[in-house]
């Protein structure tokens, strides 16, 4: 069985031929190696997927204040500025610093080597933590950031992670069942769903709070009527003219994200119809976008402000070795009443 124990400096040194301290020089930057040498070094260090150890590196790194690593994947969203407002109020209270970086997908996708530089970057910059926004649980990070010691929280992720992977996020079930149950209680029978990705956690919890609500309500789920794409505003427009377009289309619509229930308003427009008087819409997260929309959007709210401060603290936890009460932590959702629901009209 292949030894699987994490490469040391010693043992990069022993493969290019040179001494540890030569190795130490070039993973300082020192200047004082030749072009050769770096070279070679460098490339070991990538072959054998060399990361340093956070204790290995407190006596070099000059950092003056606790940082922690905030991590966004791809096109950012009201969703994200809320998230990040959270983390940051946390961490002024905590007197602790945040790095914000954006991560983009492609640099995931180059494997060992490019999770190898991406954790090497991270404990040579002294962070304590870090904390990664809506995405994927990749293994490659996993087992990158175990080896460093670097302590992982996850928000709102769209796997949810294995049981051992530290996660904040929110009562999506719940969430879905009483923005489904508000447009019951309106008299409304075809109710669609504009749902985000489909293999997402949360996607998939709040449409099975969508398909409860009509099963309590003894109310078939009709062809048709449930719809997933992205989470963004185009996606809303696309999947709302979907729905919108079929031959007895919906009185209402629950959508996944305020953006996507933006999107869907602005296809009912295009088609002439008027929100809430011709199409009740629910959407969720309660962003900012959703009382700046007209009319004023009725949402599912997510705590995202608190569920960012207690990512901020339980990282900050974890990079104490303090034992965790639980690996995932879900904060209550409440559905918000404005002006883009109705009770059915008759004519409907």
């Amino acid at each position: 069985m292949p030894d699987e124990s994490p490469a040391t400096l010693a043992t990069v040194a022993a493969s290019a031929g040179v001494s540890v301290a030569t190795v130490s020089k070039v993973l300082n930057g020192r200047a004082d190696v030749g072009p050769e040498t770096r070279a070679r070094v460098q490339s070991l260090l990538q072959e054998h997927d060399y990361v340093e150890r956070r204790s290995d590196t407190t006596r070099r790194t000059q950092v003056q204040q606790p940082t922690v690593e905030l991590v966004f994947h791809g096109r950012q969203s009201s969703y994200s500025v809320e998230v990040l407002q959270g983390v940051l109020q946390a961490a002024t209270e905590a007197e602790v610093a945040v790095a914000v970086s954006v991560r983009p997908r492609h640099q995931r996708s180059a494997g060992v080597e490019g999770t190898a530089s991406w954790v090497r970057r991270l404990v040579t910059a002294g962070r304590q933590a870090v904390i990664d926004v809506v995405d994927d649980v990749n293994q490659g990070d996993l087992t990158g950031l175990s080896r460093a010691r670097l302590p992982l929280v996850v928000i709102d992720p769209i796997n949810l992670p294995r049981r051992q992977v530290t996660s904040v996020g929110a009562t999506n079930f719940s969430g879905g069942l009483a923005a489904t149950q508000h447009l019951l209680d309106l008299g409304h029978r075809r109710i669609g769903y504009m749902g985000a990705e489909p293999s997402s956690t949360y996607n998939q919890a709040r449409l099975h709070g969508y398909r409860a609500a009509l099963e309590a309500a003894g109310i078939p789920a009709m062809e048709g009527y449930a719809r997933a794409g992205g989470s963004h505003y185009e996606d809303g427009v696309a999947g709302g003219a979907e729905l919108l377009d079929l031959p007895e289309r919906p009185t209402a619509v629950f959508a996944a994200t305020d953006e996507l229930a933006a999107g869907v308003i602005e296809a009912a427009r295009v088609r002439g119809l008027r929100v809430p008087q011709d199409l009740s819409v629910v959407g969720f997260d309660d962003t900012e976008l959703a009382s700046l929309l007209s009319p004023p959007l009725t949402t599912v709210r997510q705590p995202l402000r608190e569920m960012g401060a207690v990512a901020l603290r339980t990282a900050l936890r974890l990079a104490a070795g303090e034992a965790l009460e639980s690996h995932r932590v879900e904060l209550a959702t409440e559905l918000v009443v404005r002006s883009s629901t109705a009770s059915l009209q008759p004519a409907q």
